[in-house]
């Protein structure tokens, strides 16, 4: 096996393991997520041309998103297949998908890069904030290829640059300096990984992809004060919970502290915080 192949091996199983230990933080913040995160998914669905009686993979689904959105679309006549590496995330999409009654959308664990599934000839592809984890990110517009019509759209979505997405970058100067931990490296798989869309688009084009564009849509979460916001940060970021967890007691309050300080500024007099952040479409059909 080599070194690249292994590393990427190791990433996998990380981020499998990471996102099962997130779901239950997502179990109990998601409400709040996919209220801000639903105009993504209603524009993925948009600029992948879904619509009633659609076949759709959706990629990375997590919590369920945006499968859950193309699976109303699609209606009783289409079907959504949707995909995650994580069992623990899958467990938590086949409830929500099950309290909203729907039926058309089914749940597969398989990692982006295999997409180890039966079906084939899908009308559409989508994914909603997943492939900035992904470390062989060049296999999955190849396998989506495989796995499309002739025409069909890829539509996915990315966040933007650090200093234009505050839900994921305010505190973490200041939680840096309290703990005296470096910045991770830039190639590290992360949520603004691929805030340059130029090596997605890359990998879009070497798949085959045309017409590749790219959009810039705003993502605007609220929190009732600077401490919901850093309990949220505290629920749905494992990074963020297992550094946490390694410091003293003291050294825990302090960056607690920090983090609702920093989320201050987005305050109005009320208390009520308001983040605007950036996230990115980009979209390509075969």
């Amino acid at each position: 096996m080599s070194d690249t192949q292994s590393d990427f091996d190791r990433v996998r199983g990380e981020q499998r393991e990471f996102w099962n230990k997130a779901a239950p933080g997502w179990k109990v913040m998601w409400t709040s997520l996919d209220s801000a995160g639903q105009p993504v998914s209603d524009r993925l669905v948009e600029l992948a041309r879904i619509k009633p009686g659609d076949r759709v993979l959706d990629i990375a689904t997590g919590s369920g998103e945006p499968g859950i959105t193309a699976a109303r679309k699609v209606g009783a006549s289409g079907l959504v297949i949707a995909t995650d590496q994580s069992p623990a995330m899958l467990d938590l999409a086949r409830e929500r998908a099950a309290a909203l009654g729907l039926r058309n959308i089914r749940f597969v664990e398989t990692g982006a890069e295999s997409l180890d599934i039966e079906e084939r000839n899908f009308d559409a592809a989508i994914c909603r904030w997943g492939l900035m984890f992904v470390p062989g990110l060049d296999a999955v517009p190849r396998r989506v290829a495989q796995l499309l019509k002739p025409g069909a759209t890829f539509a996915t979505s990315v966040w933007g640059p650090p200093a234009k997405v505050p839900l994921i970058s305010t505190g973490d100067d200041e939680v840096r300096a309290l703990t005296n931990l470096p910045a991770p490296p830039p190639d590290a798989p992360s949520p603004v990984k691929l805030a340059d869309t130029r090596p997605l688009e890359k990998a879009l084009a070497s798949a085959g992809f045309k017409d590749i564009r790219v959009e810039p849509i705003n993502v605007r979460f609220e929190f009732d004060s600077p401490e919901a916001f850093t309990a949220q940060r505290r629920a749905m970021s494992m990074p963020f919970r297992m550094m946490l967890e390694k410091q003293t007691p003291e050294l825990q309050r302090k960056i607690l502290e920090a983090m609702s300080n920093a989320a201050r500024k987005f305050a109005d007099s009320s208390g009520k915080v308001t983040m605007d952040n950036q996230a990115i479409c980009v979209w390509a059909h075969l």
